[in-house]
């Protein structure tokens, strides 16, 4: 009797041990809206920009460690996208829109104000190229398609503060 009650209680703590928490509803309606944002902009991207045959991007993707990561990287990004490229307008505007959303969220829901995050190294090569603007304007655009598809195929970073 002793050891099927001592397998009983181990059994139970194993379970509540293994058994993840469900998420707050107002993160699951956080990661929904970003996911539908995040594939918008992929849809629109990929509709309204091909690249160039034979461009590929060099370095690897930006690392994405949270909101604030996430959202410096995408207004970095949306800041080299020159408003002087035909059809940026609407993905610029939409990029504001998700960082907006991001941000907003993370000052409502992050206890700790972390300092911003510093400018990825793509980035700093982007910023010194500037006056290349359309083909750092293309390479923008494919950086953001990068981030995008990392953000969503791991939308658990937004829960990280």
């Amino acid at each position: 009797m002793d050891s099927t009650l001592a397998l009983l209680f181990s059994l139970m703590h194993i379970l509540s041990v293994c058994s993840a928490a469900p998420l707050p509803m107002e993160v699951v309606k956080m990661k929904s809206k970003v996911k539908w944002m995040a594939e918008q902009l992929v849809v629109r991207l990929n509709k309204d920009f091909q690249v160039p045959a034979g461009l590929t991007l060099g370095t690897p993707a930006d690392d994405l460690d949270g909101p604030s990561s996430i959202v410096v990287v995408l207004e970095g990004y949306n800041s080299l996208i020159s408003d002087t490229f035909s059809g940026v307008a609407q993905v610029k505007f939409d990029i504001s829109s998700l960082t907006g959303y991001l941000d907003q969220w993370r000052q409502g829901h992050c206890s700790e104000q972390w300092p911003k995050p510093s400018v990825p190294g793509p980035m700093q090569e982007l910023l010194r190229r500037k006056e290349f603007i359309h083909t750092v304007t293309i390479e923008a655009l494919m950086r953001v398609k990068e981030i995008l598809s990392l953000l969503l195929n791991n939308l658990d970073h937004l829960e990280i503060c």
